[in-house]
C-alpha cells in the first residue's frame, strides 16, 4: 500500500500520473500549469487528492470494474459532470466503463474515491436501502446537504492524514481494511441520507451537448478542425446560441476553446515523442497548425513557454 504526493507544471504529465485511468487533461485558461496530485491506494480502494490552478476539461473513461465518487474541496465557480452542473455541494458518480467529460474551474481542489465494484456493491447490500443508493448512484451528479458533505469530507481527510506520505504502509492488510471500512462507512452514510432526494439532481444542459460535441469534433478531425459555421450545422443552432452555451460551460468562446484542445494535443505529442521521431512543425501541421511563427506565439500564451521549450523524451 502507497501514500505519495508529487508536484506538475504540466497537465499532461498530471494526468498521465493518475494510473489505471484512460483520459486526457486539457488546459483552456493561460498561464503556467501548478498542480499537485496526493495519492492512498491499496488493491481494493484508492483516495486522489487532486489541486490544479487552471481551467481543465477532463475526457477519458472510468477503469473497468470500479466505481469513483468524488468530493469537491474547493469549486471556486461552477463545474460540469458529464453535462450536469456542480458546485460545492456536489458529489460525482463515475462507473467502470462510463466514457466522461468533466470541466473544472481554476483552482478546483477535489478528493477522489474509487472502490473495485464487488467490494462496493457488497457494502451497499448490506444497507438498509442497496435499490435506492444504486438508483442514486445511477447519476453523475447528486446533490448533497452542505453542512453533511463538509462533515463527510472532513472525515475523509482526516483518515487519508493517518496515512505517512511519500511512504510504503508496512501493515498493508491492517491498513487497507481500515481505509475500506473507513471510506465505505462514510460515504454509505452520506448517500443513505435524506438530504440526497431526486428533485435535487441536476440535468444535463444544452450548452454542454454543445461543448461535448465539438469537443470530440476537434479531437476526432485532428488537421480540420471544426468551424463555428460547422458546429452551426452539426448542431443545427444559431451562432449566439452556440457563444452562449460556450460561455456558461467553458467560460470561452468556441474559437478560443477549439484552438485550445488543437495546442493541448501538440503539446500532449511533443511529450510523449522524441525529437528525432517528429519535429515541432509537423506534430503542428497535424493539428492543423501550419503558420509556426502564429502557432509559437499561441502555445506560448496558454502554456507560458515556447513549444522548443517543451520537455520531450530523451
Amino acid at each position: 500500500m502507497k501514500c505519495q504526493t508529487k508536484s506538475f507544471e504540466d497537465v499532461h504529465l498530471h494526468a498521465a500520473a493518475v494510473r489505471g485511468w484512460n483520459q486526457t487533461y486539457s488546459q483552456l485558461t493561460r498561464g503556467s500549469l501548478k498542480s499537485r496530485l496526493s495519492e492512498l491506494r491499496g488493491s481494493r480502494v484508492e483516495i486522489l487528492w487532486e489541486q490544479l490552478n487552471q481551467r481543465v476539461v477532463q475526457h477519458g473513461e472510468a477503469p473497468m470494474g470500479r466505481i469513483g465518487i468524488a468530493i469537491p474541496i474547493v469549486v471556486p465557480g461552477t463545474a460540469r459532470m458529464q453535462g450536469r452542473e456542480a458546485d460545492g455541494s456536489s458529489l460525482y458518480i463515475l462507473r467502470g466503463g462510463d466514457e466522461f467529460m468533466f470541466h473544472t474551474p481554476a483552482g478546483m481542489e477535489m478528493l477522489a474515491c474509487t472502490f473495485d465494484r464487488e467490494l462496493f456493491q457488497e457494502a451497499v447490500s448490506r444497507t438498509a436501502a442497496p435499490e435506492v443508493i444504486g438508483s442514486l448512484l445511477s447519476h453523475p451528479v447528486v446533490k448533497i446537504a452542505p453542512r453533511r458533505l463538509a462533515e463527510c469530507r472532513d472525515r475523509i481527510l482526516a483518515l487519508f492524514a493517518t496515512f505517512p506520505l511519500n511512504a510504503e504502509v508496512a501493515d498493508c492488510s491492517d491498513a487497507e481494511q481500515r481505509l475500506e471500512r473507513g471510506l465505505l462507512h462514510e460515504l454509505l452514510s452520506l448517500v443513505s441520507d435524506s438530504s440526497c432526494n431526486s428533485p435535487r439532481r441536476p440535468s444535463s444542459s444544452c450548452g454542454s451537448f454543445m461543448v461535448d460535441k465539438c469537443h470530440r469534433l476537434t479531437i476526432g478531425n485532428a488537421s480540420n478542425p471544426p468551424s463555428v459555421l460547422d458546429l452551426c450545422r452539426h448542431l443545427r443552432s444559431s451562432r449566439r446560441a452556440i457563444q452562449r452555451g460556450f460561455r456558461s460551460v467553458a467560460n470561452t468562446t468556441p474559437v478560443n476553446y477549439i484552438r485550445s484542445i488543437r495546442l493541448n494535443a501538440v503539446r500532449r505529442e511533443l511529450i510523449n515523442s522524441r525529437a528525432s521521431d517528429a519535429s515541432i512543425g509537423d506534430i503542428a501541421a497535424k493539428w492543423g497548425f501550419f503558420h509556426l511563427s502564429h502557432f509559437a506565439s499561441e502555445y506560448r500564451t496558454l502554456f507560458g513557454e515556447l513549444p522548443s521549450q517543451t520537455r520531450r523524451k530523451r
